[in-house]
């Protein structure tokens, strides 16, 4: 029983160490912005009764989070007919400035209420001396609390983000993979697919004027692109026997020369502004929508791989080729489709990261290829083919992720972070191999 929790679900035990391990690491003293902040300050204040008499004088930064909780809580406030409240909206000078304008006009002063940043302000801190005809001043600003910082929202959300583009493209990693192949032309197809998208939108759609109706077609193109690059791997391993590794060492060469060609060394950014829309729109729930789609693929190839004859001849063909030819499955289609699909979900990729950057360049997709290898293995797909589950690639993604995203919270420097990925690929490894012995 525990050797089978720990085979199914072993991979998934060691992403909530981690995150329990980063957050523990991570524990720090936390200060409430925007409408948090601007909620639990119009709290205490209501809980005062003589609020409506009280002069106050709202001092906060110019900055979105500090004016979104300045506006917010001058709306509370007029909610409860309390109108003696004047804002600030700038630099300490700006504080000042004001503060000498109420002296001047012989105006007294209950409260300042500051943001977090701006409590610390020395014209804040020293108002009763620096000003003491305006009375004795009550300052007021958010309360702070301890919370990780891994476990924030913002940052969780970042860490989906930023590993979505290698997660998708690991969906179709994981199909060549487990069907007994290899694909190390997916970092060069994502750089392709970002410049082939660019350029069309540039040279034939319109550029920065693009409409969404032109931009999706040269999208299209690019992504088809790549899965025609997939399918040409896929028929010459099949055709001439060659192994995938070589073919998509080739296939990785020429995409990447493509590239450098298609933008002339050079980085397209003629998109409209419509364009980012995938890359960073967030439209369900404020989560990214590269995440969303993301997720969808992973629920499709979950069905796919689960409950459909593609997915069981892909486990036939990496598990045994020839008995699978025997058996009537027709392993050169399955084996090309595989490539296929890596193609046309590495080309998605590339359009996912364009939109994130807001251009094309073919730098794009550098060592891509690696770490979506290193997330199928560490998700537990075994690299002799046969064995693994979409599901398991997603958590491999999301190890990689919360490893990388938990070492730059704590300031550690990227080669060390190397060594560390480094390290737990190589463990991932060993252990696959391990555990293929023991169950032998």
């Amino acid at each position: 029983m525990w050797r089978r929790l720990l085979t199914e679900y072993g991979m998934l035990l060691v992403l909530i160490l981690l995150g329990a391990l980063f957050s523990a690491l991570t524990w720090a003293e936390q200060q409430p912005t925007g409408l948090a902040a601007s909620r639990q300050v119009a709290r205490r204040l209501l809980a005062d009764p003589n609020l409506s008499s009280k002069k106050m004088l709202i001092v906060v930064r110019a900055h979105p989070d500090d004016e979104t909780y300045a506006s917010d809580l001058v709306n509370q406030l007029a909610e409860v007919q309390v109108s003696l409240v004047q804002t600030v909206v700038g630099q300490p000078a700006d504080a000042r400035q004001k503060l000498e304008q109420l002296v001047a006009s012989e105006q007294t002063l209950d409260r300042i209420i500051c943001s977090g940043s701006s409590v610390d302000w020395g014209i804040v801190a020293n108002v009763a001396t620096l000003f003491p005809k305006l009375g004795r001043v009550e300052i007021l600003a958010p309360q702070s609390y301890r919370w990780p910082n891994f476990l924030k929202r913002d940052n969780l959300l970042n860490i989906a983000n930023q590993i979505s583009v290698i997660a998708m493209v690991a969906i179709g990693m994981t199909m060549v993979i487990i069907a007994g192949g290899i694909d190390l032309s997916v970092g060069s197809l994502i750089a392709l697919s970002a410049v082939v998208a660019a350029r069309l939108i540039r040279d034939f759609a319109g550029a920065e004027q693009a409409s969404v109706w032109a931009t999706v077609p040269c999208c299209a193109v690019a992504i088809a692109g790549c899965g025609l690059a997939g399918v040409t791997t896929g028929v010459l391993t099949t055709a001439f026997r060659v192994p995938s590794f070589i073919v998509t060492l080739a296939m990785m060469l020429v995409a990447s020369g493509t590239a450098y060609i298609l933008a002339a060394g050079q980085s397209i950014n003629q998109v409209p502004e419509t364009f980012v829309w995938l890359g960073r729109g967030a439209d369900l729930l404020n989560v990214p929508n590269s995440v969303v789609l993301m997720l969808v693929l992973y629920c499709i190839a979950h069905v796919v791989m689960s409950c459909t004859t593609l997915g069981r001849y892909l486990y036939a063909v990496g598990g045994n080729a020839e008995a699978a030819r025997l058996s009537g499955v027709p392993t050169d289609r399955v084996i090309i489709l595989s490539f296929a699909i890596s193609g046309m979900l590495a080309g998605l990729g590339g359009i996912v990261l364009a939109s994130q950057l807001k251009s094309g360049s073919p730098t794009y997709g550098q060592m891509y290829e690696l770490y979506t290898i290193a997330a199928v293995v560490v998700g537990g797909t075994s690299l002799a083919g046969g064995e693994g589950k979409i599901l398991g690639t997603l958590i491999g993604a999301l190890i990689i992720a919360v490893i990388q995203n938990g070492m730059n919270l704590m300031g550690i420097e990227s080669y060390t972070q190397k060594v560390v990925l480094g390290a737990v690929i190589l463990s991932a490894v060993i252990v696959d191999r391990i555990r293929h012995r023991i169950s032998q």
